[in-house]
């Protein structure tokens, strides 16, 4: 881009094309992908062909539906309850007990720890949709903010200087360092309790389910939907994908004011992780939720 400012406009002064050459030489660095990262993402790969693939040659009974569906939501639970709205964003308190469950489940959902997720997530927020955001579909494209991002070398290590408030648990950081414990720890169990079918449909499949998913509200939220308030972002509001992710959709809202427990504002607005969250309180598993106040969820009327 800086190339191409030069060239098409010699009125730029020299400073601005000097901070374009350093933008997109940033933007290059940072969406780097080397051939060691394309290595280390053969598991996913494999976990791909795995859950597509292995399906057809074991057929679907009721019970292995109940146990994708179950495999699925759970987990999916555990990101947006646990990695999104407890960890990156802190949006209600529980126990240390209860915040390494939400931390091991979330690690069992193989989109690595607690720590990195909710690090990367806080950049993501402090950056949202500029050249420094890691997955900005405005600045990168759709399949790099949906699934690229994750295999760049920039993306890899833990941004320990945006997670210092939960890196001093030792129980999180055994689970960063070892991510790959947990979901292995699952497969094991399902292989033993159902047999490999029940790893198919227990943990391939919705494996992949729930990675995509996830990865929707990175890059079709940022797309795809409506508009309730100005953010300096491409933020957007999708009743679909809020259905899919258990309330992540409502995205809009989130960026405007992020720290809240419910993404969805209004009754309509269907938050499935808010509801479940609703329950845990009721039983004394969390507590002191965070609301957006109302010169915030209704600043939209006095425009």
């Amino acid at each position: 881009m800086a190339e191409i400012a030069l060239k098409t406009n010699t009125n730029i002064q020299p400073q601005k094309i000097e901070r374009l050459r350093q933008d997109s030489d940033y933007k290059k660095q940072r969406r780097k992908i080397s051939p060691k990262s394309w290595l280390k993402g053969t598991p996913f790969y494999l976990l791909h062909i795995a859950g597509l693939g292995l399906p057809f040659f074991y057929p679907p009974t009721t019970g292995l539906i109940f146990l994708l569906a179950a495999s699925y939501f759970v987990r999916m639970f555990s990101i947006t309850g646990g990695y999104h709205r407890y960890f990156s964003h802190r949006t209600y308190k529980t126990s240390r007990v209860f915040q390494f469950i939400l931390g091991f489940i979330g690690t069992a959902c193989t989109q690595k720890g607690p720590l990195w997720w909710a690090a990367n997530h806080r950049h993501h927020h402090a950056n949202s949709d500029n050249e420094k955001d890691v997955h900005s579909p405005i600045q990168d494209g759709f399949w790099y903010s949906h699934v690229g991002w994750i295999l760049a070398d920039s993306s890899d290590p833990i941004r320990w200087n945006l997670i210092k408030d939960f890196a001093k648990y030792p129980e999180l950081r055994f689970l960063d360092k070892h991510y790959w414990f947990p979901p292995t720890f699952m497969a094991v169990a399902l292989g033993i309790a159902f047999g490999f079918e029940g790893v198919v449909w227990g943990f391939f499949l919705p494996t992949v389910l729930l990675w995509h998913a996830t990865y929707t509200i990175n890059s079709l939220c940022h797309i795809f939907g409506s508009r309730r308030y100005e953010t300096t972002d491409g933020s957007r509001n999708n009743l679909w994908l809020a259905l899919l992710t258990m309330g992540e959709g409502w995205h809009n809202n989130h960026h405007y004011y992020c720290n809240t427990v419910n993404q969805g504002w209004f009754w309509y607005e269907i938050d499935m992780t808010y509801y479940i969250l609703r329950g845990l309180k009721k039983l004394g598993i969390v507590w002191d939720f965070k609301y957006p106040p109302k010169r915030i969820k209704y600043s939209h009327l006095s425009k």
